[in-house]
C-alpha cells in the first residue's frame, strides 16, 4: 500500500470514529480525536470541522463548539447550520440570529432551525418574518418549515388558521408532521372539535405520533373515556404502542380523576415492564400527585427508576409544588436534583419557584432568581421571567415583580396574566385593568385567566359596571364561554356591592348547574352583608355538594354567633362532629432572617411568646387612645362564658396579631412586614393593624387566603371593601 492510499485509509478510519463518538454521545474519546487531528498532518478540512461542531454541539459544550467554528478557515452552510442550531437549542437565539444574517447563501435548513428556536420560545413575528424570507428567496417549503411556523403562532388563532388555509392550499396536509402540529395546537387552544376533525381526516397517513396527540387531546378535554377507546383501537390496529403511548394514557386517567383505573393501568406498566421508563414514570407521578393526592406513592414510583432524567425531577419537584403544606419538599426536592448533578432547566426554576410562592417565602424566591442567572437560564427565558413576576407578587413585593416586568424584552398573555392578577390581588384595580386595556390595544389575546383576574379586580373594588362590561366581553368579543371560576367572580362582584338578589339571580340562570364554588361566593357575600336567610340556603347547597368541606358548616355557625343566635351555632358545630369534620385551624407565619415562625390564636409555644403578649398589650393601650375600638363580635364566645376583657385578650391573641407582633419585635425599624395567613384575616385584625401601622410607622402587609392587604399610615389598600 502506497503512502496515500494508506493516508485516504487513515483518514476514513478517522472520520468513522469521529461518527461513531457522535451517534454515541462520547465526547471524551471525541476530544482524543480532536487533539490527535490538531497535532496531525491531516489537511484542514471543513467536513472534519464540521462533524467536531456537531459533536460538541449534541453533547452541550457549545463554547467548544463555538471554538471549532471560528477556527474553520472556509466555513460551509452545514457549518453555520450547526452552531445555529447549537445556540438555538441553549436558548441563545439572538447569537443563533447573528450567525444567521452572516451565512452568504442561507439554506432551507437554515431557516428552519431559526423559525423552529423561535416557536419553542413562542416567539411569533421573528418567526413569521423569517417564513416570509424563505418565500421571498424562493426556497421550497417543506413540513419541518410549516410546522415550526404554525407552532410559533402562540395564542394568534386568527393567523393559525391561515397556516392551515396554507396547508390545505398548498398540500402540506399529506405531511402527518403537519397534521399533528394542527391537532396539538387545536387541542391546547380549546378547539378539540377542530382536532378531531383533523385526526380522522388524515386516514392512512396518521403515525403513532398522530394517535398520542389525539389521545392526550379527549384527555385534556376530560373526554376520558374516548381517550382510553382510542388507545384501544390503536392496539386493535397493531400499531407500535411506546412510551409516549402509555404516557398519553396515563393524562386520560389524571384528567378523569380515576384513580382505580390509573392504578390498573400502573399493574399493566409493570407486567408489560415500563413502569421503570422515566417517561412512563414522570406520567405515574403526574397521574398520583393531581389525582391520587398521594406524593407518598410518587415517591415509590420515583424510587423504582434506575436512570432517572431531568423530566422525571421536574415532574417530582411540580407534583410537591401542587401542594402548599408540601412546598417546602419541593424545594429539598430541587436541592437533591442539584447535588445528584442535574443541571436545571427552565421547567425545573418554573416549578421551585411556584413553591416559594406557596411558601410566601421572599428569602428562598430571591435564592431561586440568583440560581437562575447562575445556571445560565438566558435572562429573556419568558417562562422562568413569568414564575419570578408570579413569586414576587404573591410573596408582596410588587415593586420588584413589575421590575422584573419592565425589563423582560417581550410579554406574553402568561406575563400580562400574571401582572394582572397581582396587581388585583393586592387591591391596585387602576394598574390591573389598566394593563388590561394594554394588553388588547396591542392584541394579545386574553385567555380565560385573564378575565378571572379582571374580573377579581372589579370584584374587590365594587366596580360592577366594568365587571359585568367584561363579563360579556368574553364571549362576544373573544367566543370565550364563561366558566365556573367567571361565574363566582361575577357572584362575589355583585354580592360584596351588596346585590345579593342579582346574585342569585346569577346561579339561577347559568347555563349549567351551579357548583359549591357558586354557593360559596354567595355565602361569603351574605356572611358580609349579615344575610341569614340567604346565608343558609346557600350553605345547604354547599353542603349538598360538598358534605365533607368544613367551610360552610364553620361560616354559618360564625354567623349565627355574629348574629348571637348561639343554640343554632351549637347545632351546627354538633352536626360537625357527628359527621366527623374539623375546623381548619387558622394560623399565620413570618419569615424573619430566613426562618419561619408559625403563630396559631392564644399560642403559647413560641421562644418569645411572653415578649410578645406584653407588646401586644402596650400596643393595645396606644392604639386606643387613637381611636382604636376592639370588635368583640369577632371573639365568638357567648356573653355567659366570657366577659368584654376576655374578649378583648382573645382577639388580641389572634394568630395574625402574634405574627405582627413578633415581626415588629424582631425586625430593625422601619423595615416591611410580610404575614401570610391560611385562612380570611379576622375583622378586628384588620381594623386593629391598620392602627398599629400608623403608631409605628411600617407597612405591614398580610396575605390572607382571598387577597393581600398593604397596611400603611392607618390606612388598608383593600380601602375597607373586602
Amino acid at each position: 500500500m502506497n503512502q496515500i492510499s494508506f493516508s485516504l485509509t487513515l483518514q476514513s478510519c478517522f472520520r468513522d470514529l469521529l461518527k461513531r463518538c457522535i451517534t454515541e454521545r462520547e465526547v471524551l474519546k471525541g476530544k482524543s480525536l480532536h487533539a490527535l487531528y490538531i497535532k496531525s498532518l491531516f489537511p484542514s478540512s471543513t467536513y472534519i470541522s464540521n462533524h467536531f461542531i456537531l459533536l460538541y454541539s449534541k453533547c452541550g459544550y457549545l463554547s467548544s463548539a463555538r471554538r471549532v467554528f471560528d477556527s474553520t478557515l472556509y466555513p460551509n452552510v452545514f457549518s453555520y447550520n450547526t452552531i445555529i442550531s447549537a445556540y438555538a437549542k441553549a436558548a441563545e437565539i439572538h447569537i443563533a440570529h447573528q450567525l444567521f444574517d452572516q451565512i452568504p447563501q442561507p439554506d432551507l435548513v437554515s431557516y428552519n432551525t431559526l423559525i423552529s428556536a423561535y416557536a419553542d420560545r413562542g416567539d411569533t413575528q421573528p418567526a413569521i418574518c423569517l417564513f416570509e424570507g424563505i418565500r421571498h428567496m424562493g426556497l421550497h417549503l417543506d413540513g419541518f418549515t410549516l410546522s415550526a411556523a404554525m407552532t410559533a403562532c402562540s395564542n394568534d388563532i386568527r393567523l393559525f388558521r391561515q397556516f392551515h388555509c396554507f396547508a390545505v392550499l398548498g398540500g402540506f396536509d399529506s405531511y402527518a408532521s403537519v397534521n399533528n402540529v394542527l391537532i396539538t395546537y387545536y387541542s391546547k387552544n380549546g378547539f378539540l372539535d377542530d382536532a378531531k376533525q383533523v385526526f380522522y381526516g388524515m386516514g392512512e397517513i396518521r403515525d403513532e405520533v398522530s394517535w398520542n396527540s389525539m389521545i392526550v387531546a379527549f384527555a385534556q378535554h376530560r373526554e376520558g373515556f374516548k381517550a382510553l377507546e382510542l388507545f384501544q383501537e390503536m392496539v386493535r390496529m397493531g400499531l407500535s404502542v411506546d412510551k409516549f403511548t402509555l404516557a398519553s394514557v396515563l393524562t386520560a386517567f389524571t384528567c378523569m380523576e380515576d384513580s382505580l383505573g390509573g392504578l390498573q393501568f400502573h399493574a399493566k406498566l409493570i407486567k408489560s415492564g415500563f413502569h421503570q421508563n422515566p417517561h412512563a414514570g414522570s406520567g405515574l407521578i403526574d397521574f398520583y400527585s393531581k389525582c391520587a393526592g398521594s406524593m407518598s406513592d410518587c415517591t415509590k414510583v420515583f424510587e423504582e427508576i434506575v436512570t432517572p432524567d431531568l423530566v422525571l425531577w421536574n415532574t417530582m419537584i411540580s407534583g410537591f409544588s401542587l401542594y402548599e403544606d408540601l412546598s417546602q419538599d419541593a424545594i429539598s426536592c430541587f436541592q437533591q436534583m442539584l447535588r445528584v448533578g442535574f443541571l436545571p432547566d427552565d421547567c425545573s426554576f418554573v416549578c421551585a419557584i411556584s413553591a416559594c410562592s406557596n411558601l410566601s417565602s421572599p428569602s428562598q424566591g430571591k435564592q431561586m432568581h440568583a440560581l437562575s442567572i447562575k445556571a445560565d437560564i438566558p435572562s429573556n427565558r419568558i417562562s422562568v421571567n413569568n414564575a419570578l413576576i408570579a413569586m414576587y407578587s404573591k410573596c408582596g413585593n410588587l415593586e420588584d415583580a413589575r421590575r422584573l416586568f419592565d425589563r423582560m424584552l417581550e410579554h406574553n398573555t402568561v406575563s400580562l396574566n400574571s401582572m394582572i392578577s397581582g396587581y388585583a390581588q393586592h387591591g391596585v384595580e387602576v394598574e390591573s385593568l389598566r394593563l388590561f386595556e394594554l394588553m388588547l390595544q396591542a392584541n394579545i389575546a386574553p385567555t380565560n385567566v385573564t378575565f378571572i383576574s379582571v374580573l377579581s379586580a372589579c370584584a374587590h373594588t365594587g366596580k360592577v359596571e366594568e365587571g359585568q362590561k367584561y363579563f360579556n366581553m368574553m364571549k362576544e368579543k373573544f367566543g370565550i364561554e364563561p366558566e365556573a371560576e367567571h361565574f363566582s367572580c361575577l357572584i362575589d362582584l355583585l354580592g360584596r356591592a351588596g346585590k345579593l338578589k342579582e346574585a342569585e339571580r346569577i346561579i339561577e340562570t347559568m347555563p349549567f348547574n351551579p357548583g359549591s364554588i357558586e354557593w360559596a361566593a354567595l355565602l361569603g357575600a351574605c356572611r358580609k352583608h349579615g344575610n341569614l336567610e340567604l346565608a343558609v340556603k346557600s350553605a345547604n347547597h354547599f353542603i349538598q355538594l360538598e358534605p365533607c368541606n368544613a367551610t360552610p358548616y364553620v361560616m354559618l355557625s360564625n354567623m349565627y354567633a355574629s348574629a348571637g343566635r348561639w343554640e343554632e351555632a351549637a347545632t351546627i358545630k354538633r352536626l360537625m362532629r357527628d359527621r366527623g369534620l374539623k375546623k381548619k385551624p387558622g394560623c399565620s407565619w413570618i419569615e424573619v432572617d430566613k426562618r419561619v415562625h408559625v403563630f396559631v390564636a392564644e399560642d403559647t409555644s413560641h421562644s418569645k411568646i411572653k415578649e410578645i403578649h406584653e407588646y401586644l398589650g402596650e400596643m393595645l393601650r396606644k392604639i386606643q387612645k387613637i381611636g382604636y375600638v376592639p370588635d368583640v363580635r369577632w371573639a365568638l364566645v357567648k356573653d355567659e362564658e366570657a366577659g368584654a376583657e376576655e374578649k378583648e385578650k382573645r382577639l388580641m391573641h389572634h394568630s395574625e396579631k402574634l405574627a405582627v407582633a413578633y415581626g415588629l419585635i424582631a425586625t430593625r425599624e422601619g423595615m416591611p412586614l410580610l404575614v401570610v395567613k391560611n385562612l380570611r384575616i379576622c375583622g378586628d385584625c384588620h381594623n386593629a393593624i391598620k392602627f398599629i401601622s400608623a403608631v409605628v410607622g411600617r407597612e405591614i402587609t398580610v396575605r390572607d387566603s382571598y387577597r393581600f392587604h398593604c397596611f400603611n399610615e392607618g390606612r388598608c389598600s383593600c380601602g375597607d371593601y373586602w
